[in-house]
Protein backbone atom coordinates (compact mmCIF):
# COMPACT_ATOMS: atom_id res chain seq x y z
CA UNK A 1 0.00 0.00 0.00
CA UNK A 2 1.11 3.56 -0.76
CA UNK A 3 0.41 4.75 2.79
CA UNK A 4 2.63 1.97 4.12
CA UNK A 5 5.40 3.03 1.73
CA UNK A 6 5.17 6.59 3.11
CA UNK A 7 5.52 5.22 6.63
CA UNK A 8 8.67 3.23 5.86
CA UNK A 9 10.15 5.99 3.69
CA UNK A 10 9.93 8.48 6.56
CA UNK A 11 11.36 5.94 9.01
CA UNK A 12 14.20 5.04 6.63
CA UNK A 13 15.12 8.67 5.99
CA UNK A 14 15.20 9.27 9.74
CA UNK A 15 18.02 6.73 10.20
CA UNK A 16 21.26 8.39 11.26
CA UNK A 17 23.43 7.27 8.31
CA UNK A 18 20.82 7.50 5.55
CA UNK A 19 21.04 10.71 3.54
CA UNK A 20 19.25 11.27 0.26
CA UNK A 21 21.93 9.59 -1.87
CA UNK A 22 22.02 6.46 0.30
CA UNK A 23 18.21 6.41 0.47
CA UNK A 24 18.11 6.37 -3.32
CA UNK A 25 20.63 3.49 -3.44
CA UNK A 26 18.51 1.51 -0.98
CA UNK A 27 15.18 1.87 -2.78
CA UNK A 28 16.83 1.28 -6.15
CA UNK A 29 18.36 -1.98 -4.87
CA UNK A 30 15.43 -3.32 -2.87
CA UNK A 31 12.57 -1.84 -4.88
CA UNK A 32 10.85 0.11 -2.12
CA UNK A 33 11.40 1.76 1.24
CA UNK A 34 9.43 -1.06 2.87
CA UNK A 35 11.71 -3.76 1.41
CA UNK A 36 14.83 -1.75 2.28
CA UNK A 37 13.62 -1.39 5.87
CA UNK A 38 13.04 -5.13 6.14
CA UNK A 39 16.13 -6.46 4.36
CA UNK A 40 18.92 -3.87 4.01
CA UNK A 41 20.51 -4.56 7.37
CA UNK A 42 21.13 -8.22 6.53
CA UNK A 43 21.72 -7.79 2.81
CA UNK A 44 23.70 -4.53 2.62
CA UNK A 45 26.46 -6.24 0.62
CA UNK A 46 24.13 -6.13 -2.37
CA UNK A 47 24.91 -2.39 -2.56
CA UNK A 48 28.25 -0.97 -3.59
CA UNK A 49 29.65 1.59 -1.18
CA UNK A 50 27.28 0.83 1.69
CA UNK A 51 28.73 -0.92 4.69
CA UNK A 52 27.50 -2.25 8.01
CA UNK A 53 27.78 1.12 9.72
CA UNK A 54 25.52 2.79 7.17
CA UNK A 55 22.67 0.34 7.71
CA UNK A 56 23.15 -0.11 11.46
CA UNK A 57 20.23 2.19 12.39
CA UNK A 58 17.75 0.65 9.95
CA UNK A 59 14.97 -1.21 11.72
CA UNK A 60 15.08 0.99 14.82
CA UNK A 61 11.49 0.97 16.15
CA UNK A 62 11.90 4.56 17.38
CA UNK A 63 12.06 5.74 13.77
CA UNK A 64 8.92 3.79 12.88
CA UNK A 65 7.09 5.42 15.78
CA UNK A 66 8.35 8.81 14.60
CA UNK A 67 7.01 8.09 11.11
CA UNK A 68 3.59 7.17 12.48
CA UNK A 69 3.39 10.51 14.30
CA UNK A 70 4.58 12.34 11.20
CA UNK A 71 1.82 10.80 9.08
CA UNK A 72 -0.77 11.84 11.65
CA UNK A 73 0.56 15.40 11.73
CA UNK A 74 0.52 15.68 7.94
CA UNK A 75 -3.02 14.31 7.66
CA UNK A 76 -4.27 16.69 10.37
CA UNK A 77 -2.62 19.73 8.76
CA UNK A 78 -3.39 18.97 5.10
CA UNK A 79 0.25 18.42 4.20
CA UNK A 80 0.99 16.31 1.14
CA UNK A 81 3.88 13.84 1.30
CA UNK A 82 5.72 13.28 -1.97
CA UNK A 83 8.22 10.45 -2.51
CA UNK A 84 10.95 10.79 -5.10
CA UNK A 85 11.18 7.07 -5.88
CA UNK A 86 7.46 7.03 -6.71
CA UNK A 87 8.05 9.92 -9.17
CA UNK A 88 5.85 12.23 -7.08
CA UNK A 89 8.36 15.05 -6.64
CA UNK A 90 9.05 17.72 -9.32
CA UNK A 91 10.52 16.27 -12.51
CA UNK A 92 13.33 18.81 -12.88
CA UNK A 93 14.34 18.42 -9.24
CA UNK A 94 14.45 14.64 -9.70
CA UNK A 95 17.28 15.05 -12.21
CA UNK A 96 19.57 16.03 -9.32
CA UNK A 97 21.38 13.04 -7.84
CA UNK A 98 21.05 14.44 -4.33
CA UNK A 99 17.39 15.46 -4.69
CA UNK A 100 15.33 15.06 -1.51
CA UNK A 101 13.89 11.60 -0.99
CA UNK A 102 10.78 13.10 0.59
CA UNK A 103 9.06 16.45 0.10
CA UNK A 104 6.36 17.82 2.39
CA UNK A 105 4.07 20.16 0.50
CA UNK A 106 1.24 22.60 1.01
CA UNK A 107 -0.42 24.07 -2.07
CA UNK A 108 0.17 23.59 -5.78
CA UNK A 109 3.57 23.32 -7.51
CA UNK A 110 2.16 24.03 -11.01
CA UNK A 111 4.26 21.38 -12.77
CA UNK A 112 3.15 22.60 -16.20
CA UNK A 113 4.65 26.07 -15.66
CA UNK A 114 8.30 26.94 -16.22
CA UNK A 115 10.04 27.87 -12.97
CA UNK A 116 12.61 30.55 -12.29
CA UNK A 117 14.48 30.70 -8.99
CA UNK A 118 15.24 34.20 -7.71
CA UNK A 119 17.41 34.67 -4.63
CA UNK A 120 19.48 37.30 -2.88
CA UNK A 121 20.50 39.05 0.29
CA UNK A 122 18.35 39.79 3.32
CA UNK A 123 19.87 43.30 3.24
CA UNK A 124 18.28 44.30 -0.05
CA UNK A 125 18.96 47.80 -1.35
CA UNK A 126 16.70 50.05 -3.43
CA UNK A 127 18.71 48.87 -6.49
CA UNK A 128 17.73 45.24 -5.92
CA UNK A 129 14.13 46.12 -5.08
CA UNK A 130 13.75 48.19 -8.24
CA UNK A 131 15.20 45.38 -10.36
CA UNK A 132 12.69 42.86 -8.96
CA UNK A 133 9.77 45.23 -9.59
CA UNK A 134 10.93 45.90 -13.15
CA UNK A 135 11.51 42.20 -13.83
CA UNK A 136 7.98 41.20 -12.86
CA UNK A 137 6.48 44.19 -14.68
CA UNK A 138 8.40 43.43 -17.89
CA UNK A 139 7.57 39.69 -17.75
CA UNK A 140 3.89 40.28 -16.98
CA UNK A 141 2.72 38.63 -20.21
CA UNK A 142 4.81 35.48 -19.65
CA UNK A 143 3.56 32.38 -17.88
CA UNK A 144 5.89 31.08 -15.16
CA UNK A 145 6.19 30.43 -11.43
CA UNK A 146 8.87 31.91 -9.18
CA UNK A 147 10.84 29.98 -6.58
CA UNK A 148 12.57 31.49 -3.56
CA UNK A 149 13.33 30.83 0.10
CA UNK A 150 10.84 32.97 2.11
CA UNK A 151 13.67 34.85 3.84
CA UNK A 152 13.53 38.59 4.48
CA UNK A 153 14.89 40.94 1.85
CA UNK A 154 15.10 39.68 -1.73
CA UNK A 155 13.15 36.44 -1.13
CA UNK A 156 10.25 38.29 0.48
CA UNK A 157 10.16 40.84 -2.31
CA UNK A 158 10.15 38.08 -4.95
CA UNK A 159 7.18 36.33 -3.34
CA UNK A 160 5.28 39.60 -2.90
CA UNK A 161 5.92 40.80 -6.45
CA UNK A 162 4.87 37.38 -7.77
CA UNK A 163 1.56 37.67 -5.96
CA UNK A 164 1.01 41.23 -7.22
CA UNK A 165 1.75 40.06 -10.76
CA UNK A 166 -0.61 37.08 -10.44
CA UNK A 167 2.27 34.63 -10.79
CA UNK A 168 2.30 31.47 -8.64
CA UNK A 169 5.24 31.48 -6.24
CA UNK A 170 6.88 28.58 -4.40
CA UNK A 171 8.59 29.07 -1.05
CA UNK A 172 11.17 26.46 -0.05
CA UNK A 173 11.45 26.23 3.74
CA UNK A 174 14.51 25.35 5.84
CA UNK A 175 12.44 23.72 8.58
CA UNK A 176 9.38 21.56 9.22
CA UNK A 177 5.76 22.69 9.12
CA UNK A 178 5.47 23.08 12.87
CA UNK A 179 7.46 26.28 12.43
CA UNK A 180 7.51 29.34 10.19
CA UNK A 181 10.78 31.23 9.91
CA UNK A 182 11.03 34.13 9.93
CA UNK A 183 7.80 34.64 11.92
CA UNK A 184 7.37 38.03 10.22
CA UNK A 185 6.51 36.19 7.01
CA UNK A 186 3.58 34.21 8.42
CA UNK A 187 0.97 36.35 6.66
CA UNK A 188 2.99 36.19 3.45
CA UNK A 189 3.12 32.38 3.63
CA UNK A 190 -0.67 32.29 4.00
CA UNK A 191 -1.06 34.66 1.06
CA UNK A 192 1.21 32.45 -1.09
CA UNK A 193 -1.18 29.53 -0.54
CA UNK A 194 -4.30 31.67 -1.02
CA UNK A 195 -3.00 32.85 -4.38
CA UNK A 196 -2.32 29.35 -5.69
CA UNK A 197 1.35 28.95 -4.78
CA UNK A 198 3.05 26.42 -2.54
CA UNK A 199 5.20 25.92 0.53
CA UNK A 200 7.57 22.94 0.40
CA UNK A 201 10.24 21.45 2.61
CA UNK A 202 12.32 18.30 2.84
CA UNK A 203 12.32 18.51 6.64
CA UNK A 204 9.92 16.59 8.86
CA UNK A 205 7.42 18.62 10.85
CA UNK A 206 9.40 18.94 14.10
CA UNK A 207 12.67 20.04 12.46
CA UNK A 208 13.64 23.51 13.67
CA UNK A 209 15.19 26.20 11.43
CA UNK A 210 18.74 25.31 12.38
CA UNK A 211 21.59 27.11 10.65
CA UNK A 212 22.82 24.12 8.66
CA UNK A 213 19.38 23.61 7.12
CA UNK A 214 19.56 26.74 5.02
CA UNK A 215 22.40 25.69 2.70
CA UNK A 216 20.76 22.28 2.38
CA UNK A 217 17.49 24.05 1.48
CA UNK A 218 19.26 26.09 -1.20
CA UNK A 219 19.93 23.02 -3.37
CA UNK A 220 16.15 22.57 -3.73
CA UNK A 221 15.72 26.22 -4.73
CA UNK A 222 18.38 25.68 -7.41
CA UNK A 223 17.12 22.25 -8.47
CA UNK A 224 13.51 23.32 -8.97
CA UNK A 225 14.27 25.58 -11.94
CA UNK A 226 16.23 25.58 -15.19
CA UNK A 227 17.54 29.05 -14.25
CA UNK A 228 18.57 30.86 -11.07
CA UNK A 229 18.81 34.64 -10.78
CA UNK A 230 20.97 36.15 -8.03
CA UNK A 231 19.85 39.71 -7.31
CA UNK A 232 22.20 40.99 -4.60
CA UNK A 233 24.53 39.12 -2.26
CA UNK A 234 27.73 39.78 -0.38
CA UNK A 235 30.84 37.62 -0.21
CA UNK A 236 29.91 34.22 1.23
CA UNK A 237 26.19 34.97 1.23
CA UNK A 238 23.73 32.07 1.17
CA UNK A 239 22.73 32.95 -2.38
CA UNK A 240 26.26 32.12 -3.52
CA UNK A 241 25.65 28.52 -2.39
CA UNK A 242 22.38 28.48 -4.37
CA UNK A 243 24.32 29.58 -7.44
CA UNK A 244 26.92 26.86 -6.77
CA UNK A 245 24.22 24.18 -6.64
CA UNK A 246 22.67 25.50 -9.86
CA UNK A 247 26.08 25.25 -11.55
CA UNK A 248 26.46 21.68 -10.22
CA UNK A 249 23.13 20.81 -11.82
CA UNK A 250 24.14 22.38 -15.17
CA UNK A 251 21.46 25.05 -14.84
CA UNK A 252 21.73 28.63 -16.06
CA UNK A 253 22.79 31.20 -13.48
CA UNK A 254 22.36 34.96 -13.91
CA UNK A 255 23.63 37.64 -11.57
CA UNK A 256 22.84 41.34 -11.29
CA UNK A 257 26.16 43.23 -11.39
CA UNK A 258 26.74 46.27 -9.22
CA UNK A 259 29.36 48.71 -8.11
CA UNK A 260 32.51 47.06 -6.80
CA UNK A 261 32.22 49.28 -3.72
CA UNK A 262 28.70 48.06 -2.85
CA UNK A 263 28.86 45.25 -0.29
CA UNK A 264 25.57 43.74 -1.47
CA UNK A 265 26.88 43.43 -5.04
CA UNK A 266 30.27 41.90 -4.31
CA UNK A 267 29.00 38.31 -4.31
CA UNK A 268 27.25 38.81 -7.66
CA UNK A 269 30.32 40.46 -9.14
CA UNK A 270 32.49 37.55 -7.98
CA UNK A 271 30.14 34.98 -9.52
CA UNK A 272 30.34 36.83 -12.83
CA UNK A 273 34.09 37.34 -12.59
CA UNK A 274 34.69 33.62 -12.03
CA UNK A 275 32.33 32.59 -14.84
CA UNK A 276 29.82 31.12 -12.38
CA UNK A 277 27.05 33.40 -13.63
CA UNK A 278 26.12 35.42 -16.69
CA UNK A 279 25.90 39.17 -16.12
CA UNK A 280 22.46 40.71 -16.53
CA UNK A 281 22.72 43.66 -18.91
CA UNK A 282 19.03 44.41 -19.53
CA UNK A 283 15.81 42.86 -18.26
CA UNK A 284 14.67 42.30 -21.84
CA UNK A 285 17.77 40.24 -22.61
CA UNK A 286 17.32 38.30 -19.37
CA UNK A 287 13.71 37.45 -20.19
CA UNK A 288 14.76 36.29 -23.64
CA UNK A 289 17.53 34.08 -22.20
CA UNK A 290 15.11 32.58 -19.69
CA UNK A 291 13.09 31.39 -22.66
CA UNK A 292 10.01 33.44 -21.81
CA UNK A 293 10.18 34.88 -25.32
CA UNK A 294 12.20 33.89 -28.38
CA UNK A 295 15.74 33.19 -27.09
CA UNK A 296 18.42 35.65 -28.12
CA UNK A 297 22.15 35.10 -28.39
CA UNK A 298 23.64 34.87 -24.88
CA UNK A 299 25.25 38.08 -23.68
CA UNK A 300 28.90 38.13 -22.71
CA UNK A 301 30.05 38.43 -19.10
CA UNK A 302 31.01 41.92 -17.99
CA UNK A 303 34.29 40.74 -16.52
CA UNK A 304 37.01 38.54 -18.06
CA UNK A 305 38.00 35.24 -16.49
CA UNK A 306 41.14 35.46 -14.40
CA UNK A 307 43.12 32.80 -12.60
CA UNK A 308 43.57 33.67 -8.92
CA UNK A 309 46.51 32.23 -7.02
CA UNK A 310 45.97 32.38 -3.27
CA UNK A 311 47.46 30.62 -0.27
CA UNK A 312 44.99 28.00 0.94
CA UNK A 313 43.71 28.17 4.51
CA UNK A 314 44.13 25.16 6.80
CA UNK A 315 40.54 23.98 6.24
CA UNK A 316 40.87 24.48 2.49
CA UNK A 317 44.05 22.38 2.49
CA UNK A 318 42.40 19.53 4.44
CA UNK A 319 39.36 19.39 2.16
CA UNK A 320 41.39 19.81 -1.04
CA UNK A 321 43.76 17.00 -0.04
CA UNK A 322 40.87 14.65 0.81
CA UNK A 323 39.27 15.32 -2.57
CA UNK A 324 42.60 14.91 -4.37
CA UNK A 325 43.15 11.51 -2.74
CA UNK A 326 39.57 10.37 -3.39
CA UNK A 327 38.51 11.44 -6.91
CA UNK A 328 34.75 11.96 -7.35
CA UNK A 329 34.15 11.62 -3.62
CA UNK A 330 30.58 12.39 -2.54
CA UNK A 331 29.68 14.95 0.10
CA UNK A 332 28.47 12.19 2.47
CA UNK A 333 31.76 10.30 2.12
CA UNK A 334 33.82 13.47 2.42
CA UNK A 335 32.01 14.32 5.67
CA UNK A 336 32.93 10.91 7.09
CA UNK A 337 36.49 11.12 5.75
CA UNK A 338 37.50 14.39 7.40
CA UNK A 339 35.01 14.51 10.30
CA UNK A 340 33.69 17.97 9.40
CA UNK A 341 29.92 18.54 9.06
CA UNK A 342 28.52 19.11 5.58
CA UNK A 343 27.24 22.63 6.27
CA UNK A 344 30.82 23.69 7.09
CA UNK A 345 32.32 21.83 4.11
CA UNK A 346 30.07 23.28 1.39
CA UNK A 347 31.15 26.95 1.67
CA UNK A 348 34.83 25.90 1.67
CA UNK A 349 34.30 23.74 -1.44
CA UNK A 350 32.70 26.72 -3.15
CA UNK A 351 35.79 28.80 -2.27
CA UNK A 352 38.00 26.06 -3.76
CA UNK A 353 35.84 26.02 -6.89
CA UNK A 354 36.16 29.77 -7.28
CA UNK A 355 39.92 29.38 -6.88
CA UNK A 356 39.95 26.76 -9.63
CA UNK A 357 41.20 24.02 -7.29
CA UNK A 358 38.10 21.78 -7.27
CA UNK A 359 35.39 20.85 -9.74
CA UNK A 360 31.96 19.60 -8.67
CA UNK A 361 29.51 17.32 -10.46
CA UNK A 362 25.81 16.63 -10.04
CA UNK A 363 25.12 14.61 -6.95
CA UNK A 364 27.62 16.71 -4.99
CA UNK A 365 30.67 14.76 -6.08
CA UNK A 366 34.05 16.45 -6.36
CA UNK A 367 37.45 16.12 -8.01
CA UNK A 368 40.66 18.11 -7.55
CA UNK A 369 41.96 20.01 -10.58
Amino acid sequence: MISEEYLYAIALRECSQIGDINFHKLVRTFGSAYEAWKHAKKEHKRMEGIGQKTVSDIGNPTHLKFAEEELKFCEKNNIQIKLRHLQETPILLNECTDAPSILYQKGNLHESLQKVSIVGTRNMTSYGKQFIEDFFKTSQSSQYASVSGLALGVDKEVHEQSIRSKKPTIAVLAHGFQYLYPAKNKKLSEKILQEGGALITEFSSSRKPDRENFIQRNRIVAGMSPSTIVIETGFGGGSVSTAAFANDYNRDVFALPGKITDLQSQGCNQLIFHNKATAISTIKDLIDMLGFHKPLEKIEELFPHSETALQLSDNQKVIYQAIKENPQISLDDLTHEIKISSHKILPIILELELLGKVKSFSGRQFIAI
